[in-house]
């Protein structure tokens, strides 16, 4: 194979000087450059901090980066003119994801977390030797975001950017609302438009199950739909909370975006929080029940928030769902003359105590063992107002050696969370009655299981109730690749009413779609979210 001629003739490049060679970085920093933009990194910046960035709140990954700084590392207080938005078209919006708990993906440290921009990936500090910097020069990319200050850095250079264009992300990151902004959430319809072109309503966003944990699903769904507890935590500080109620402020907040990146958001954060606080006895392997998360979970807000252990009333999830109950209470006799065992005796002694609660437990009658002749009884209903009987102060249950008779006492709590006991176990069996309870999603009269108190709410006066969210059990059959096993799981899904267009949806995992209201009671309902009528309370004060 021939030569390949050259160019230019080297006759014709007699006497021309060769080009300079190119400097090495190092000799840079033995003297100043004049439009100084660059410097010497400090003792500062190798412990991750920068006077122009987080003003000391980043903080070292090692005992190495105290030895002294970098000799081989630039650093800039600023951007170079012109350069302003250098690096910024990296930045992949789609490959953002800011639910998952912020834990830098080497050290595993939740201590000034990084995120970049470019892969999402998370990482701890940006000093010369933390693992954001490593990155940066090891994968190319240079966009960074603060987790906490939601401040953007350079790197390896160092400065911060400020521009405009990445208010979306910053928003998406940690979204803040305005007073006018959450009180037009039920006013106002909304439909906000994700990434991907896929249309959402702010509120109804499916949520991932990433294992088991559709049960904190439901609830965490039902609870962002209460007005005066989602209004609560998505316009309070809480900095100086703990970090339950931080993560589920956060949570809420997201699902509330209307400028989100995408159509569903991630519990993974809280769900971290909660398997630490609870000893992993509610976590994302492991599915739990859902009335027995609601009670830990509701008690822990109640802690976390500040609130008393004896103080009724202390806290916002107390004024919200805690009201009084009325219990009465008499020991069971061996009498024989006696024909009902159940009835209460006028001559035994009857104790009265007076107990608060935050939900109200129904019974289910028993199930049929077997059909009728024209085969109706399948599937038995009951209607809502039977089992709310229970407290009517008339019927009573026999409960260890005691019978009992309750009672509801004024005031009633502007929300009432209604639980359907349909699983019983015992040391042999687990049980499940598939009665389904009839009601309407709207006119629920409370008074006749109320104490009458004229001072508080006149005797012949409704008290109306209208649901909020309806929590459904359904059965699934368990199959494998041979046959059905006959085994059944539980699966868990919300039903919630969108105020705005007095809509129902209801929300499974990342299924999110309408449903009728009349077609509301055909599930197992599981837990129920009542709010109390406004319009009731103006009447009661006429």
């Amino acid at each position: 194979m021939s030569k390949r001629h050259a160019s230019e003739a080297l006759d014709e490049l007699q006497g021309i000087d060769s080009p300079a060679s190119k400097r090495s970085r190092l000799d840079d920093l033995e003297s100043p450059i004049e439009n100084g933009n660059h410097r010497t990194p400090s003792a500062e910046d190798d412990a991750g901090g920068s006077k122009h960035g987080n003003e000391g709140d980043d903080s070292d990954l090692d005992e190495a980066q105290h030895m002294g700084p970098d000799p081989t590392s630039i650093r800039q207080s600023a951007p170079a003119n012109g350069y302003d938005d250098l690096y910024l078209d990296t930045i992949d919006r789609n490959v953002l994801d800011f639910d998952f708990e912020k834990l830098c993906s080497v050290s595993l440290s939740n201590i000034n977390v990084y995120a970049c921009l470019v892969c999402g990936r998370y990482f701890q500090g940006r000093g010369p030797k933390s693992h954001a910097y490593f990155h940066s020069l090891d994968e190319d990319h240079h966009v960074f975001i603060n987790l906490e200050t939601q401040k953007v850095f350079v790197l390896p250079e160092g400065y911060e950017v400020t521009s405009k264009s990445l208010d979306d992300i910053k928003y998406v990151s940690d979204p803040r609302y305005t007073k006018r902004e959450v009180m037009s959430l039920d006013r106002i319809k909304r439909t906000s438009w994700a990434l991907g072109g896929k249309e959402y309503t702010p509120g109804f966003v499916g949520m991932n199950n990433i294992k088991e944990n559709d049960y904190l699903n439901v609830v965490v769904q039902a609870l962002a739909h209460v007005p005066p507890l989602r209004n609560f935590f998505l316009l309070e500080d809480f900095s100086k909370k703990s970090e339950l109620v931080k993560r589920c402020s956060i949570l809420l907040r997201k699902i509330w975006n209307p400028r989100a990146f995408k159509a569903h958001v991630s519990p993974h954060e809280l769900l971290q929080e909660i398997s630490l606080l609870s000893n992993k006895r509610f976590n994302l392997t492991t599915q739990s029940d859902p009335v027995e998360f609601m009670s830990w979970f509701l008690n822990n807000l109640h802690l976390g928030l500040g609130g008393s252990k004896t103080k009724p009333g202390s806290s916002m999830i107390q004024r919200t769902f805690q009201g009084k109950l009325k219990v009465e209470s008499q020991a069971i006799t061996a009498r024989a003359d006696v024909g009902d065992r159940l009835r209460f005796e006028e001559a035994a002694e009857v104790k009265v105590d007076i107990v608060r609660f935050l939900f109200l437990t129904l019974d289910l009658p028993s199930a049929p063992l077997f059909q009728d002749e024209l085969e109706k009884n399948i599937i038995p209903q009951v209607p809502l107002t039977n089992i709310l009987s229970k407290y009517d102060g008339k019927q009573a249950q026999e409960h260890h050696a005691q019978r009992k008779r309750y009672r509801l006492l004024h005031p009633l709590p502007p929300y009432l969370i209604l639980h359907v006991k349909r699983f019983s176990q015992n040391k042999f069996v687990s049980e499940r009655n598939p009665t389904i309870v009839t009601f309407d999603a709207r006119n629920l009269d409370v008074s006749p299981y109320v104490e009458p108190n004229p001072k508080e709410w006149p005797p012949s006066e409704p008290i109306w109730y209208d649901l909020v969210a309806n929590v459904v059990h359904e059965a699934v059959r368990v199959r494998d690749d041979v046959a059905d096993s006959g085994e059944e799981r539980k699966t868990w899904k919300v039903q919630i009413k969108d105020k705005a267009t007095g809509e129902w949806v209801v929300c499974q995992d990342l299924f999110v779609e309408k449903v009728q209201s009349e077609l509301l009671y055909l599930g197992e309902t599981y837990l129920q979210i009542w709010e109390r009528r406004r319009e009731s309370k103006s009447r009661a004060g006429d």
